[in-house]
């Protein structure tokens, strides 16, 4: 079993939230019990605890880190094959090979590898909200640790929403290393993967099934711009939060939201660009509301606008 079930993580959730959960709360779970992710009350045979989740994904990743070094090995092989034969082009880059369109994961994921088999200095990546998979843990495990190994300093960028991701903490947490950097920010709009300044990786298309790698190095040095001017503007993962109010008793997420409601977005498309639900997201345009003392739509953008609110910085 490699999926926890929609309505175990919901349960996990409460667990991790109410600190137990009855074993007849949990019944209509079982992947719970699969996943390890809940142990008996030592105090009450009727209750279940939840197993931190750090704890739980270093479990669940013991058994695959033979094969991830087993991989990584053989990564570095093919790396070490192809790098003399790389190393033969020395003639400019023409814009025809400077921009590569990959079709498939399989593809993309290969290419993926050999970049970054072959870096040693930095990787910068950008990865919006969204639940993150088995197979993707260990794809990012697979390239991740590595270069942690060899000394190449990884920054990533997530959405504010990844604080509530119990995933993406944990995965944060188990590399967590001086080399390794998570930060976080309002919005962002797409994936983005760096390896020195040498290549860049983004999507072409919605679905993640085809993407471009970028070798021009006026393209590769525009990205890493644009990285830095996100970067220094985001949050460091493990401090603060940016759902806490403000002296005016509005969160920074509640101004991006303010922002986008003025620009004239409907709820659906800025729950997407904010990466969380749609049903979150009218949460914060209510307590927004609330705050404002607005009555309807109408009357909130009119609110915003007069209040002076997306004049300050959040």
């Amino acid at each position: 079993m490699t999926e926890l079930c929609e309505e175990g993580g919901r349960l996990y959730a409460a667990a991790l939230r109410a600190g137990r959960i009855s074993r007849e709360d949990a019944e209509p779970a079982p992947c719970l019990l699969e996943f390890a992710l809940l142990h008996p009350d030592p105090d009450d045979p009727d209750w279940l605890r939840p197993v931190p989740p750090a704890v739980a994904l270093a479990q669940r990743l013991t058994p695959l880190e033979r094969e991830i070094t087993e991989r990584r090995r053989k990564a570095l092989d093919i790396a070490e094959t192809f790098e003399p034969f790389m190393a033969l082009s020395g003639q400019p880059v023409s814009s025809s090979d400077s921009i590569t369109v990959l079709e498939g994961s399989e593809r993309i994921n290969t290419a993926l590898n050999l970049a970054t088999a072959q870096c040693r200095t930095e990787v910068l990546t950008v990865q919006p909200s969204g639940r993150i998979s088995e197979e993707s843990l260990l794809r990012g495990l697979e390239r991740d640790k590595p270069l942690i190994e060899r000394g190449v300093r990884i920054r990533t960028l997530y959405q504010h929403t990844a604080r509530y991701s119990q995933e993406k903490l944990a995965y944060a947490a188990h590399l967590a290393d001086g080399k390794v950097e998570y930060r976080s920010i309002d919005e962002l709009v797409e994936r983005l993967i760096i390896c020195d300044d040498t290549v860049a990786f983004i999507p072409a298309r919605d679905d993640q099934q085809v993407a471009l790698e970028l070798r021009h190095p006026g393209l590769v040095r525009y990205l890493i711009k644009v990285f830095e001017f996100m970067w220094s503007r985001a949050v460091p993962l493990s401090v603060g939060t940016p759902y806490e109010p403000a002296p005016d008793g509005i969160t920074e997420i509640q101004h991006s939201i303010a922002k986008l409601l003025v620009e004239g977005h409907v709820d659906e498309a800025i729950a997407r660009r904010l990466g969380m639900n749609v049903r979150t997201c009218r949460a914060h345009i209510a307590k927004l509301a609330s705050a404002l003392g607005s009555g309807s739509r109408a009357q909130l953008g009119y609110l915003i606008a007069r209040s002076g609110i997306l004049e300050q910085d959040p």
